[in-house]
């Protein structure tokens, strides 16, 4: 884990629910977050409480820990692998890709295919419990990807979820969700 202060966290997605979970995370981990989202003022209430409004390429470049939580999974597929504006490219060996956002295990599997080449992990960690369990919380996070990288990232995401669980390999979580 990277220490305290030292930690640099981004936030891509700050809608109905990822404004809530980013919040949980500068509040009970007492983190200073950069957050993206593509309508600006939706993004407005984190800033208020400290948040640094970055656009997602300046967040990838920076972030050891990045999460997602966008609409669709052709917003994830553009968001993270378009060959000019994806922000894959741009991550730093050794840091983190989690997305929350509900997509497609083969999507999972393909982004954390292309991560491992870039040194980056990948966790596809789609949640349950919707903007009131975001709120609360308390939303059940089902993730893919390693072992190893799930337990490295609880500490962040035991912030905002009741439950962690890991389903398996890169796109397992996916399918958990879709099951779910």
């Amino acid at each position: 884990m990277v220490e305290g202060k030292n930690i640099k966290v981004g936030w891509i997605g700050t809608g109905v629910m990822g404004r809530y979970m980013a919040g949980h995370i500068m509040t009970k981990g007492n983190l200073k977050i950069s957050v993206y989202n593509r309508t600006a003022s939706k993004a407005d209430p984190l800033v208020q409480e400290g948040a640094e409004f970055k656009s997602a390429i300046e967040i990838a470049k920076e972030a050891d820990y990045l999460f997602l939580m966008l609409g669709y999974p052709h917003d994830v597929e553009s968001m993270v692998l378009d060959k000019d504006q994806g922000i894959l490219q741009h991550m730093k060996p050794g840091s983190y890709l989690i997305d929350h956002t509900t997509s497609t295990p083969e999507l999972a599997a393909r982004i954390a295919t292309h991560a491992q080449k870039s040194g980056v992990r990948s966790v596809d960690a789609p949640v349950s419990g919707g903007d009131i369990g975001a709120k609360g919380g308390c939303v059940v996070t089902m993730c893919g990807g390693a072992a190893e990288d799930i337990d490295h990232l609880r500490f962040l995401l035991d912030m905002y979820s009741k439950e962690v669980q890991h389903m398996g390999a890169p796109g397992a979580g996916q399918h958990t969700k879709m099951a779910n």
